[in-house]
């Protein structure tokens, strides 16, 4: 009887580890969303007055804090079950927009319901896109 001369192990199950590379979309695509994101956050708290500098710190740390959390959801979805990388792309949708229409005045109530209401929707799509386009 004929056998193979040499049995796989245990190390020839695994590729050899990469280093990772970041393609230009990783990096674009958050300082993108975070720019446009704090430049809308400072026009909804200017109110149609002149430009402070509060506003545009708060523009600035708002665009900052998003592109940060855009690109390490970025960083890690792949290594997520497609259950999971939807609820983390629905909670920070949920967040991001409770936030903005908290800076328009108005109740908690409304910016946590509208925030839920945005991520909920957020949910149904991106899980619909993963489970669809998933092997």
């Amino acid at each position: 009887m004929a056998t193979h001369a040499a049995m796989p192990g245990r190390r020839g199950s695994r590729a050899p580890a990469r280093a990772r590379h970041h393609t230009p979309l990783a990096w674009a695509l958050p300082v993108v969303l975070g720019v446009a994101y704090g430049f809308y956050a400072a026009f909804i708290r200017r109110d149609g007055g002149p430009s402070t500098g509060g506003q545009v710190l708060l523009g600035l740390l708002s665009g900052v804090a998003l592109a940060v959390l855009c690109f390490a959801v970025g960083q890690i979805q792949r290594s997520l079950p497609r259950e999971l990388r939807a609820a983390v792309y629905s909670a920070l949708t949920a967040c991001a927009i409770g936030f903005l229409v908290s800076l328009t005045d108005t109740s908690v109530l409304r910016s946590t319901v509208l925030g839920l209401v945005v991520g909920a929707g957020v949910f149904c799509v991106s899980f619909y896109v993963f489970y669809t386009r998933e092997p």
